[in-house]
């Protein structure tokens, strides 16, 4: 069984009950009210024959990153997954498992009406490319390619929602959907922060290792009384997006015992990366993430009045009023 996460808060105490973190699901498949591509449930249905279409021709928005309009679908669409190449970018290779993000639309093949898109809501989807995480069609259709692409497919029921379709976003269960879809990046367990190291003067604090080969930084942590207050501080700085206390993130992280210096929990050790929302876990992470930049490494110490106090999740090897040390890399937000 996959070890979950302990940074989520403890609810009931003790106990981490809350979904999201170290699974293949998280909020990053809540993009809208309307119909994100994410995935009902786990289909069961054979690999599809990709194949060159027919697809609908782009008419207006033809540039990568600007909103497209597509035509209405010419005629009868394949029963297999049409997908197309529009731009080619030179980026990175997208594998499944993968995080993505990416800017969409998508719309209904008969009618050419739009059930979601990205660009008017300007946040890019982060979503796993996983059985069970996302509809399979977007799976099939994007493994493989580059990052800085875009991509035109269709998706008919079978990769789709299925039979019963998804009534929320006018969608019947014999619709052929129409993705274009702008690769903006990939994350995956070898991902790391991205800019500038940040001098790591104070040597009552714990240093963070600068690697950015995506294995897990070292972290050393003084032999000295811990703080007691939150401190959050940068290792390496990025020029991203500022994380607000209501945002989702995507995220590498390694936590470590201030007493022993002992790691007792880490997405490295687990080789999956982890996604979750601010308001999930315990305060210190949630303190001590807000306000930074994506694409940072940050340094997080927590004192047990921001972390699990004298109710540590069991079998999590921390013992009552542990501090905990963290650095996380803020890959991106949700």
């Amino acid at each position: 069984m996959r070890r979950r996460s302990l940074i989520l808060a403890a609810v009931p105490a003790g106990l981490v009950t809350l979904a999201g973190c170290g699974d293949d699901s998280s909020d990053s498949s809540k993009a809208s009210d309307s119909a994100s591509p994410s995935a009902s449930q786990t289909s069961a249905a054979p690999a599809p024959k990709i194949v060159d279409g027919p697809l609908p021709a782009i008419t207006a928005g033809t540039k990568f990153g600007e909103k497209p309009t597509v035509a209405k679908g010419s005629g009868k669409p394949s029963d297999q997954l049409a997908v197309k190449t529009v731009i080619a970018g030179g980026g990175k290779t997208v594998a499944e498992n993968d995080y993505v993000q990416a800017n969409y639309l998508g719309q209904v093949w008969d009618t050419a009406k739009v059930f979601d898109n990205s660009y008017d809501r300007k946040t890019p989807l982060v979503i796993q490319l996983a059985a069970g995480s996302i509809i399979d069609g977007w799976r099939y259709a994007l493994t493989g390619k580059k990052t800085g692409s875009r991509v035109e497919f269709s998706v008919p029921p079978t990769w789709g929602y299925g039979a019963q379709g998804n009534s929320q976003a006018g969608i019947k269960g014999t619709d052929t959907l129409v993705f274009v879809v702008d690769l903006l990046e990939t994350f995956n367990a070898k991902s790391s922060a991205k800019g500038k190291d940040v001098p790591q003067s104070d040597a009552k604090l714990p240093k963070v290792g600068t690697n950015t080969d995506g294995k897990a930084p070292s972290v050393e942590v003084p032999k000295a009384d811990p703080p007691k207050g939150l401190v959050a501080k940068y290792v390496i700085e990025s020029d991203g997006d500022v994380v607000a206390a209501d945002n989702s993130v995507l995220v590498q992280y390694k936590g470590v015992v201030w007493n022993t210096g002992k790691e007792f929990d880490s997405t490295y050790s687990r080789g999956a990366l982890t996604s979750f929302g601010l308001q999930q876990v315990v305060k210190g992470w949630a303190q001590g993430l807000t306000g930074k930049k994506v694409g940072s490494r940050v340094l997080i110490v927590i004192p047990p009045s921001l972390g699990y106090g004298d109710q540590p999740p069991a079998g999590s090897g921390l013992e009552k009023d542990s501090t905990m040390v963290f650095t996380v890399d803020i890959l991106a937000k949700m």
